[in-house]
């Protein structure tokens, strides 16, 4: 079976840092275009963070130079470092297979003092 699954999420204080991570199995996704959304609650999914097979990363503008995008094509895995943490960063973070229509079922990150 070919799923996503992330982990990482949790709730810390405002400017506090969390480590998402995205293990992929049941296919190889190490030349595959890996991505994170986020939804909070009341508005739509939004795109956070991409990293292309080769490294390249993107990201919003709201996170960047706070957040950073990763992979470890050895173990299938995706991660999203985010650091500086805004409580406007509360949301389910997914992650996301494009070239597959995959997605995670989402970790809760909650940024609150």
């Amino acid at each position: 079976q070919v799923q996503l699954v992330e982990s990482g999420g949790g709730l810390v204080q405002p400017g506090g840092s969390l480590r998402l991570s995205c293990a992929a199995s049941g296919s190889d996704f190490s030349s595959s275009v890996m991505r994170w959304y986020r939804q909070a609650p009341g508005k739509q999914r939004e795109l956070v963070a991409i990293i292309t097979s080769d490294g390249t990363t993107h990201y919003v503008e709201s996170v960047r130079g706070r957040f950073t995008i990763s992979r470890d094509n050895a173990k299938n895995a995706v991660f999203l470092q985010m650091n500086s943490l805004k409580p406007e960063d509360t949301a389910v973070y997914y992650c996301n297979a494009p070239l597959v229509g995959l997605w995670g079922q989402g970790t809760q990150v909650t940024v609150s003092s």
